[in-house]
C-alpha cells in the first residue's frame, strides 16, 4: 500500500509537469520524513546511486552524440546511405533507416538521432515530394535503432543495474538492431509501391566509393569500441571516452568542422542532458532504498512466480507491462525503476541477463514511439515542424515491424546470445 501511495504521488507530480527525477526525489523525501530518516542519509543514498564508474559512460556517449549533431559527420553518413539505397523503391525512406543504422554506431542515442539526423532527413524527404506524415513516421521509427546497435546508453544503464556485461549487451543488440532496420525497410518498400514515392538515380561505383571514403571514419567507430572492449584494451567506460576523442579527431583533423563555439555548445548540451539523467538516477537511488525497505522486490517476485514458472510467459508479461507503461511514462524512468526488481525474477527463472536486457531495451525503444508520451514523436514533430496529432496517427502502423522483431528475440534467445557467445 505504501508503494502504491508513493507511486501515485509521483505520477501526479509528473503529470502536472514536475521533472521525473525531481518528482521521485520529492516523493522519497516525504517518505523519509514520515519514517524519521535524516536528510543527510538521503543525500548519501543519492550520492551512492551516482558513484559508479560505468555510469561515466553515459555523459560521454551523450557528448559524442552532441558532437556528431554539430558537425558534418551525420550529413556524410546520410550521403553514403543515399548512394547505397536511394534508387530502391522507397528511395529516401530506405536512406533514412540506413543512415540511422550508421549513425547509431557512434551515438547510442535515439533522441540524438531524431533531433539531429532527423531534421536533415525530413527536409530531404519533403523536398523530394514525400508527404510529411510518412517522412515523420519513418524518421521517428528509425531513431529507435540507435540504442540497439553499439554503443548504447540504455544498455550501459541496464548493465549497471543488472550487473551484466556491458560488452555482451552491446554485441547482443547487433542482430536485433539489424533485424529492426530490415523490418522497417520492408515497411517502406510496401508503402512506396502503393504510393509511388520517388527514387533517386542509381549511384555509380565511383560515387559510392567517394561517399564511403568520406564516411569510413565514422563507420569504423562500433568496430573500435567492440574490438577494444573484447581485446581487453579498455573497459566500456573507457570506450566511451575513446569515442569522444575519436569524434573530436574526425571533426578537427579529418573534416575540419569543429569551431570552438560549436564545441562549447556541444559541451553545454551534454551538461544539461547529463544533469537530467543524473537527477533521475539520484531519485532512483532514494526510491530503490524505499522499495528494498518495504520488501517490494520480494513481493513482486512472489507475484510473478505465482502467475507462472514459464520463462517465456514471464517475458511476454514483462513485454506487455512495459508496453503499457511506456505509453505514459518516460522510458528511462521505467528502465531505472523496474529493472532492479525484475532482473532477480528473470535470473530465478533461468533467463540469460543479456537476453533479458536486450528484450527490455527493444521494448523501451518501442515505447518512445507510442502515443501519447512517445519522446521520439515529440522530438520529430518539433524538428520537422509536423503537427503532433498527425504524427501520432501516422506512427501506429510503424509499431508493427519492431514488435515483430521483439516477439522473435523473445521466443528465440539465440538472436541475442549468438554473437556474445562467440567471444566466450
Amino acid at each position: 500500500m505504501i508503494i502504491l501511495i508513493l507511486a501515485s504521488a509521483w505520477l501526479v507530480l509528473v503529470l502536472v509537469g514536475v521533472p521525473i527525477g525531481v518528482a521521485m526525489i520529492v516523493v522519497s523525501l516525504g517518505y523519509f520524513h514520515v519514517v524519521g530518516a535524516g536528510l543527510g542519509f538521503a543525500v548519501r543514498l543519492m550520492s551512492d546511486g551516482l558513484n559508479s564508474f560505468p555510469l561515466l559512460a553515459v555523459p560521454l556517449f551523450i557528448l559524442t552524440a552532441a558532437l556528431l549533431n554539430s558537425s558534418g559527420i551525420s550529413r556524410r553518413l546520410f550521403d553514403f546511405a543515399k548512394t547505397l539505397v536511394g534508387h530502391v523503391p522507397g528511395g529516401l525512406g530506405h536512406v533514412n533507416i540506413l543512415a540511422s543504422l550508421f549513425f547509431s554506431g557512434m551515438s547510442g542515442s535515439a533522441m540524438a538521432d531524431a533531433g539531429g539526423l532527423g531534421k536533415m532527413e525530413i527536409q530531404a524527404m519533403r523536398e523530394a515530394g514525400y508527404d510529411d506524415r510518412f517522412a515523420g513516421a519513418v524518421t521517428a521509427a528509425s531513431s529507435m535503432i540507435g540504442p540497439l546497435v553499439p554503443p548504447s546508453i540504455p544498455m550501459v544503464l541496464y548493465g549497471v543495474l543488472a550487473n551484466a556485461s556491458i560488452g555482451d549487451l552491446f554485441l547482443g543488440g547487433v542482430v536485433p538492431g539489424f533485424l529492426t532496420a530490415a523490418a522497417l525497410m520492408v515497411m517502406v518498400y510496401v508503402y512506396s509501391l502503393r504510393r509511388h514515392y520517388p527514387v533517386t538515380k542509381r549511384a555509380s561505383l565511383r560515387a559510392i566509393a567517394r561517399a564511403f571514403r568520406e564516411s569510413i571514419g565514422a563507420l569504423l567507430t562500433p568496430f573500435i569500441i567492440i574490438g577494444g572492449i573484447f581485446s581487453g584494451y579498455f573497459s566500456p567506460t573507457e570506450a566511451a571516452a575513446i569515442t569522444v576523442l575519436y569524434a573530436i579527431f574526425l571533426n578537427v583533423f579529418v573534416y575540419h568542422e569543429l569551431p570552438l563555439k560549436t564545441f562549447l555548445s556541444a559541451l553545454y548540451d551534454t551538461a544539461v542532458t547529463s544533469a537530467a539523467v543524473g537527477t533521475i538516477i539520484a531519485g532512483v537511488g532514494l526510491f530503490g532504498y524505499i522499495l528494498a525497505r518495504e520488501q517490494a522486490p520480494q513481493q513482486i517476485a512472489q507475484f510473478f512466480l505465482g502467475l507462472t514458472s514459464d520463462p517465456l510467459f514471464f517475458l511476454f508479461i514483462v513485454n506487455a507491462l512495459m508496453f503499457v507503461l511506456g505509453a505514459f511514462i518516460e522510458s528511462l524512468a521505467i528502465l531505472l525503476i523496474l529493472v532492479p526488481m525484475l532482473v532477480p525474477v528473470a535470473l530465478g527463472l533461468g533467463i540469460d541477463p543479456v537476453h533479458f536486457g536486450v528484450v527490455v531495451v527493444l521494448n523501451l525503444m518501442i515505447s518512445i514511439l507510442t502515443p501519447p508520451m512517445g519522446m521520439s514523436l515529440f522530438m520529430v514533430a518539433k524538428v520537422g515542424n509536423i503537427p503532433m496529432q498527425d504524427l501520432a496517427r501516422a506512427i501506429l502502423p510503424w509499431l508493427v515491424p519492431p514488435m515483430v522483431v521483439l516477439v522473435l528475440i523473445t521466443v528465440f534467445p539465440a538472436f541475442v546470445t549468438f554473437l556474445p557467445g562467440l567471444f566466450h
